[in-house]
């Protein structure tokens, strides 16, 4: 129970840092981009939902709308969230089309998701200190291949050096989440990604990220978004 408490207590606090990293944006076209640590942070607090729904805390109707809130996002976004953000901050060229080609991949998978989430009742159960996700129409191995697909392969066509490295990091990290927790991957490597990306607080901040030349260092700017966020 103490470690429960430590856990959602780390993801309120994670939630400052994400959200500082759009203060640190410089281009419109990268905001979306920056907002993905923010996001990620919003999933988390949904999966501490689930935790306590799970442990019969939140009431007896709060399980399923806890897990349909964390699988709306683990399932349905990243695939379509995460190129169409690095589409945005990426030069025309031949990079540039075929992320936006995972593009369209992305929205596959986002239609096949979402209308399996309602079609289909989504089961979480807690299994050696996890919560394992099962739904009979997402879970399928095609699948899983697009989804990561879009949502990595568009990172490691990108431009930017430190948006490969972030999708190199990931596909590192989903790896190793199939073969140690394969039972409840959605989880344990939906947690990954989100502390994975306080990396990209530390890109934004320190101006790594130049829209306008890909691995180049932005010039010092005032930031158009959340200025007043120290």
């Amino acid at each position: 129970m103490l470690l429960r408490h430590r856990q959602l207590h780390r993801r309120r606090r994670a939630c400052h840092d994400r959200v500082a990293t759009l203060r640190h944006v410089r281009e419109p076209r990268a905001l979306l981009f920056a907002s993905v640590p923010l996001l990620f942070a919003f999933h988390q607090f949904s999966e501490g939902l689930v935790w306590l729904s799970l442990e019969e805390r939140l009431g007896r109707y709060a399980v399923d709308h806890s897990v349909f809130l964390f699988s709306l996002y683990a399932l349905g976004i990243p695939p379509l969230l995460m190129p169409i953000a690095v589409a945005l901050m990426e030069p025309p060229g031949w990079r540039r089309r075929g992320i936006l080609a995972l593009t369209g991949v992305g929205a596959v998978v986002f239609a096949w998701d979402m209308a399996g989430l309602v079609i289909a009742p989504t089961c979480a159960a807690i299994e050696f200190h996890s919560i394992a996700y099962s739904n009979p129409v997402t879970s399928r191995l095609w699948v899983s291949l697009l989804y990561i697909a879009s949502t990595c392969g568009a990172l490691l066509l990108s431009s930017h050096r430190v948006v490969r490295g972030y999708g190199v990091l990931n596909v590192v990290g989903l790896t190793i989440v199939h073969l140690v927790k394969g039972y409840a991957f959605a989880s344990v490597w939906c947690f990954y990604a989100a502390v994975l990306s306080v990396v990209l607080y530390r890109q934004f901040h320190r101006q790594d990220i130049d829209v306008a030349v890909p691995n180049g260092t932005s010039a010092v700017r005032r930031s158009f978004v959340l200025s007043w966020l120290r």
